[in-house]
């Protein structure tokens, strides 16, 4: 009998010790998600706050957000806009997933609340399985119907002549460019190269599990740290693109925020009593943003907005990471002066420009190809001599690791004609 007692004490402490070993790296990455807070603070401090902005004003917001409507999620507009107030967005694009039954794009937030202006929009799937997302949503009078019971509500018979045919009355946007298939065609006006949920599902829920256990209480939001890689497939797609339709798309980034990740013990009525989210609107605002900028004395409107995104007048910052707020990306022929999503005629030779807030690493890209790479600056002027797509990634090579390989900004390009 005592040898089995000692056997099992014995396995017991082999246990033990085997699982206290098993937690050195996730007590680790707690370590290091707390040398990066302390990054960025510091970073934050040391921003720049006189930096010109060219005769225009920036203003923040986000893209692709679904609510209780879509059927994906248990957010209601009340968490959406109070989450939006609480990070002082100027802007939340809206896109809701079609229902058969209801126009859920009509029925989502629209116009200003709490000060923020709320663009009603729709994620639908076209017939190949291909995703875009349309903004603002398609009118009923503009809507294909296939089924009489349906009419006056989105169908997912989206066709190329009337997605080409939006001109000013919206935008449409490449989701999931990763599984995106019709790229030769010419209906979509830009592409979401940064998708958080695409990039989750990367996660291993297992390495999740514990990583919370260490470090959600201290950390939720830098989680995001453990798992932010660069979308170097999707911008490679959307590179490429650019240059098989010959034509300019604008790059945006989408939260997909749903806040439906986490566990809760509800009552009869449906009401919370324990739970734990892992997505909260308000969490899932700060990781990424667009960033659009509007000419000074223009006032941020759904037609503003609409015209300075498809202008490609945008570029998307990891704010967790550092307020991306004051980058600029412009570019001169001695003639005439450009920013970012604009052409400009090759006279010789054009100067393009990249400034940013804090000192960072940038990295100027032609058609796809880095071209350039230059450290320690807050900013970098570039003289080109040939025709091209220029566009630039910025990095933050101060910050520890994970993030300090990955892209802070991701411009919209300068088109060289």
């Amino acid at each position: 009998m005592n040898k089995k007692v000692k056997r099992w004490k014995k396995l017991f402490l082999i246990l033990l010790v085997l699982l206290l070993v098993s937690q050195i790296p996730f007590a680790y990455r707690r370590y290091r998600l707390g040398r990066l807070q302390n990054a960025i603070q510091q970073l934050n401090a040391q921003r720049d706050a006189s930096l010109d902005n060219h005769g225009y004003n920036e203003f923040v917001g986000v893209m692709h957000v679904h609510s209780f409507l879509g059927g994906h999620s248990a957010g209601n507009f009340d968490e959406i806009i109070m989450a939006a107030k609480a990070d002082k967005l100027s802007f939340v694009v809206m896109t809701e997933h079609e229902s058969a039954h209801v126009n859920t794009g009509e029925m989502t937030l629209k116009g200003i609340h709490e000060g923020v202006l709320f663009v009603n929009g729709n994620e639908l799937a076209q017939p190949n399985a291909d995703r875009v997302l349309l903004v603002p949503t398609l009118a009923p009078s503009d809507q294909i119907i296939t089924d009489s019971a349906n009419a006056g509500y989105p169908s997912n018979q989206i066709g190329k002549t009337l997605l080409a045919g939006r001109g000013k009355d919206g935008l449409t946007f490449v989701a999931y460019p990763q599984e995106f298939r019709g790229w030769d065609t010419t209906f979509y006006d830009g592409v979401e190269v940064y998708n958080v949920y695409t990039n989750a599902r990367q996660i291993n829920p297992v390495v999740m599990f514990f990583d919370a256990l260490w470090s959600y209480r201290s950390y939720p939001d830098l989680l995001f740290a453990n798992f932010y890689q660069r979308p170097t497939a999707n911008l490679d797609k959307w590179d490429h693109a650019i240059a098989s339709v010959k034509r300019k798309l604008v790059a945006v980034s989408g939260n997909d925020a749903h806040s439906n990740v986490g566990l809760s013990l509800n009552d009869d009525s449906g009401k919370t009593l324990v739970g734990l989210k892992l997505d909260p609107y308000e969490r899932s605002f700060r990781l990424v943003r667009v960033h659009v900028l509007l000419p000074s004395g223009v006032v941020l409107r759904q037609e503003s907005l609409l015209e300075a995104l498809g202008a490609g007048h945008c570029f998307v910052g990891f704010d967790l990471f550092g307020d991306t707020t004051g980058f600029s990306y412009t570019a001169t022929n001695g003639v005439e002066s450009k920013l970012q999503g604009d052409d400009i005629k090759l006279s010789g030779e054009v100067k393009l420009k990249a400034t940013s807030p804090v000192s960072a690493r940038f990295v100027l890209l032609k058609d796809g190809t880095i071209v350039a790479g230059d450290s320690g600056l807050k900013s970098k002027e570039y003289t080109v001599k040939e025709r091209g797509v220029y566009r630039v990634e910025v990095y933050l090579p101060q910050l520890p690791g994970p993030v300090k390989d990955q892209p802070w900004i991701i411009s919209n390009p300068i088109y060289v004609k």
